[in-house]
């Protein structure tokens, strides 16, 4: 049977796992972190706790963590993970993520993820907040209201890019490689020479032929 290029998790994280994983990429949660999590994969499920179970603190912190940490973000994979979804305000958030982004062109297509009316952050008291406070700038003009001051944002709840290069691999090689599903691939193969090609492909989501190039390359140089 041909490879088939994975295009959604069969298991986002949920509950411990999700506050394990966000912490294993460096939002500074009081827990103890899983090593190397999916990065992409943690921003979807973070996104879902969010929006879906209108976790603030959590979307705070994500909110931030994309602002610091966007150069290294693979937006593709991101883009595909977000197609997945059904839950108009979990689009509704990526979206604005993609306004907001919007000077880093890797990020436009994220904005035609939700089309409709603007949705409102807060589900009930929305209305009073934003007469009393004023919309968040990061925000603005986007397709979700956010209440000024409902979201926290300070740097100091997330690690530093150069903290996390130095204990998540991926995010290493794509500091190294740029953010690439050949950088993922590279620092999956590192961290387990065994692999096949395919199964690379598949803990990446990206493609049989990168993969398998990536697996070429790793033997030309262990072959020096």
């Amino acid at each position: 049977m041909a490879y088939k290029r994975a295009a959604a998790t069969d298991a986002l994280p949920v509950g411990d796992d999700l506050t394990r994983a966000m912490v294993g990429i460096g939002m500074l949660f009081a827990a103890r972190g899983i090593r190397e999590p999916n990065i992409e994969d943690t921003l979807i499920a973070a996104s879902i706790e969010s929006l879906v179970r209108d976790d603030l603190r959590v979307l705070s912190v994500l909110t931030t963590w994309v602002q610091v940490h966007h150069p290294w973000i693979n937006a593709d994979r991101l883009w595909r993970g977000i197609e997945q979804q059904t839950d108009q305000r979990v689009r509704a958030y990526w979206s604005a993520i993609g306004h907001m982004l919007a000077k880093d062109r890797r990020f436009v297509r994220l904005q035609s993820s939700y089309r409709g009316p603007r949705i409102d952050l807060l589900r009930v008291g929305s209305e009073f907040q934003l007469k009393r406070r004023g919309e968040d700038a990061r925000f603005a003009n986007g397709p979700l209201r956010v209440p000024s001051g409902v979201l926290r944002d300070r740097v100091e709840d997330v690690a530093e890019p150069s903290a996390l290069a130095k204990r998540h691999r991926t995010y290493r090689h794509r500091v190294l490689f740029g953010p690439t599903y050949r950088a993922d691939m590279w620092a999956e193969n590192e961290r387990d020479p065994s692999l096949t090609a395919s199964e690379i492909a598949r803990r990446t989501y990206g493609s049989f032929a990168t993969a398998w190039q990536v697996k070429k390359d790793w033997a030309v140089l262990k072959g020096t």
